[in-house]
């Protein structure tokens, strides 16, 4: 999904500019870090192959292709990175097409943020199949721009995807604010130059200049997102 609207900024008290919002998908809009867990667990049993449990904090969060070549190297399974990624994104899509469950906070700061026209992307590492599936639950009015892992050569860690969004939205990346789950998509966003919140789903992220950790998408709000755009270039919270 692209848009050529214009952004449409939302000014702060002391007149900075929100000019965009940047939201990552797994574990932090839907609460499918486990899905993933359960779709590479089954794989791999057909494979041969129970995957142990100390594995998962290493592959969840990061982008398929990253963990799917690591699952392969523990456990010395004979099948190629192309061929376990369309396993395990069958696997995955087969579980999302039930309904996926939002995280707490979500449907409330999607909805506060189109009734007050702040443009949103959708920025996930995760494939075009999977996120356009997922844009079902999330309801893809709520999204001016959503960005797949495979619509860019490089996705998360690196700054691309945000940079794209960005540039897609005619926003500055300092004027936009991310919000992320995992240190692979946080680094992505500091990357692209962007005021990141961070929602830890599975593994604690410390604060750091630039980076606001809370609970919950439940802490999360427009005034508080405003509040990035000149807040966390000066701080850590």
């Amino acid at each position: 999904m692209t848009s050529s609207i214009p952004a449409i900024g939302t000014r702060t008290a002391d007149g900075a500019t929100l000019q965009a919002v940047f939201l990552d998908l797994d574990g932090t809009l839907v609460d499918t870090e486990g899905f993933w867990w359960e779709a590479e667990a089954e794989v791999f049993a057909g494979l041969g192959h129970i995957l142990d449990d100390a594995h998962r904090e290493v592959v969840v969060g990061g982008p398929m292709s990253r963990s799917a070549n690591y699952l392969i190297q523990v456990t010395g399974v004979d099948i190629s990175l192309p061929e376990l990624s369309v396993l395990l994104n069958a696997a995955f899509l087969a579980r999302i097409r039930r309904g996926v469950p939002l995280m707490p906070g979500a449907r409330r700061l999607l909805a506060e943020l189109a009734a007050h026209e702040v443009p949103t992307a959708l920025v996930s590492a995760s494939h075009r199949a999977i996120v356009d599936q997922m844009l079902h639950s999330l309801g893809p009015e709520h999204f001016r721009l959503a960005l797949a892992g495979d619509d860019l050569v490089r996705t998360k860690p690196h700054p691309d995807p945000y940079l794209t969004a960005a540039a897609r939205l005619g926003a500055a990346p300092e004027r936009c604010a991310v919000v992320e789950d995992t240190l692979t998509g946080v680094t992505a966003g500091e990357a692209a130059g962007c005021p990141v919140v961070v929602v830890p789903s599975v593994t604690p992220i410390p604060p750091a200049a630039g980076r606001t950790v809370v609970r919950s998408l439940e802490e999360v709000d427009l005034p508080f997102l405003r509040s990035l755009i000149t807040e966390s270039r000066g701080g850590v919270h």
